[in-house]
């Protein structure tokens, strides 16, 4: 396939797209908000050198957040523009840099609203976290001479398949990106595979590992778990499943409710990824008989209650923080794991599924050094929490070896840095 051909089959695809739109919105009214700017359609911000950073949703979000602090920090000079293409996304970018960094959508990936996008933004650099490949936002920057740096690059054994499917779009769009900083050495080699000419990879580790909690989380966290166990013993052990997927939550519930033949005091945590997922969980709860509160309600956990559904985005990690266990989701399921560096770097035990293949590498490592336990069926996720409720020293022995993995690969966002100098040969 050429770009031509691929442009021509997007503007096919263009009323797809707008009902897939209308759908996302009637599911997670974010989604009904601020469309223009997904068209390149935005007030232009006031005349300022740009650095522009892409993080898709939440998850990147927070993975790029070492890299924004340290570009506002060494180019206080510059505006440096965040662009997320979820609501969830916008809503954490906002969070954690408020009026600092100038934040919109990125444009869907035609031409014209490409053009828009850049002819307002007009950056002296893209750089884009992990694997958002689009043609035509690669193209134009290569046509106006603006360097794309792929930072914290993934790639996996199946997201390289269907990117070679593409053939010579894939080879074209990567003879024009600057940089891929990779996250391992097999991200990189199959990029190399695709056509990145090898001069233009190099293997700088993973951002994730340079994750920073901030005081604050641990003090919310400790008053929210104050909260819950109001009217509950104090040995109650609480089970945090985060991110998790549909399909999950029912194992976990049927997990948990098996634990509570011989733990009755457990009180199980499900964060749902997506919003829209909300009424789903807790109706799932219900039905399966827990006595279930809703986390945005902010009322009291009361002592027959087993189960809170996490109805709220962006308190991931207070949620982790007020925690004995954390369940990392989509890994029940072949989706692909999410983020295990989070309840890590907060020194909580860290369960996972199987399905890791977008955390492969983060996972060898911790599984290497005995940092993780992995489950995938009912009886082995309630056997594991069993042990790890009844034994504090195995869930200290878990955390322990996990922060020692956090700590001794930090440092990638130094190493981000000297090669954004690099790629903008020193003009920045």
């Amino acid at each position: 396939m050429n770009r031509t051909l691929y442009n021509l089959l997007l503007h096919l695809l263009f009323p797809a797209i707008f009902l897939r739109l209308l759908y996302r919105a009637w599911r997670a009214p974010a989604y009904a908000k601020r469309w223009g700017e997904r068209f390149g359609f935005f007030p232009k911000p006031e005349s300022k050198p740009c650095i522009w950073v892409h993080s898709v949703s939440v998850g990147e979000s927070i993975a790029a957040a070492p890299l924004v602090k340290a570009l506002l920090k060494q180019y206080p000079d510059h505006r440096i523009a965040v662009t997320t293409m979820t609501p969830t996304g916008s809503v954490q970018v906002k969070k954690q840099y408020g009026d600092k960094v100038f934040h919109v959508y990125a444009p869907y990936d035609y031409p014209w609203a490409v053009s828009n996008f850049l002819n307002r933004l007009q950056p002296e650099i893209a750089i884009i976290m992990e694997t958002e490949l689009w043609p035509n936002i690669i193209h134009q920057c290569h046509q106006r001479d603006i360097p794309v740096m792929i930072a914290n690059a993934r790639l996996s054994e199946r997201s390289a398949k269907g990117y070679g499917k593409l053939g010579k779009l894939t080879r074209e769009m990567l003879s024009k990106v600057s940089l891929i900083a990779a996250q391992a050495e097999p991200d990189g080699q199959r990029f190399i595979e695709l056509g990145l000419p090898a001069d233009k990879m190099e293997v700088t580790g993973n951002i994730k590992f340079d994750i920073s909690i901030p005081d604050s989380v641990h003090e919310k966290g400790k008053a929210l778990r104050q909260q819950w166990l109001q009217h509950k013993p104090d040995d109650t052990c609480i089970i945090v499943a985060g991110s998790t997927h549909e399909g999950e939550d029912e194992l976990l519930l049927d997990a948990c409710k098996q634990l509570r033949k011989t733990n009755p005091n457990t009180l199980l945590v499900l964060v749902p990824r997506h919003p829209e997922r909300f009424n789903q969980v807790y109706e799932l709860s219900v039905k399966a008989g827990e006595k279930t509160a809703r986390y945005s309600t902010q009322g009291p956990v009361e002592a027959d209650t087993s189960v809170v559904v996490a109805d709220v985005m962006g308190e991931l990690l207070v949620l982790y923080a007020a925690g004995d266990i954390a369940f990392v989701g989509g890994s029940l399921i072949p989706s692909g794991g999410h983020n295990m560096l989070e309840p890590a770097a907060l020194k909580k035990p860290v369960v996972t599924g199987s399905h890791v293949f977008n955390f492969s590498e983060v996972f060898r490592f911790l599984n290497q050094e005995r940092g993780i336990q992995v489950i995938d069926t009912t009886q082995s996720i309630a056997s594991t929490f069993k042990i790890l409720c009844d034994h504090s020293s195995k869930r200290s022995s878990l955390s322990s070896a996990a922060h020692k993995v956090i700590t001794r690969n930090q440092g990638v966002t130094t190493s981000l840095m000297r090669n954004i100098q690099k790629t903008t040969n020193g003009s920045l």
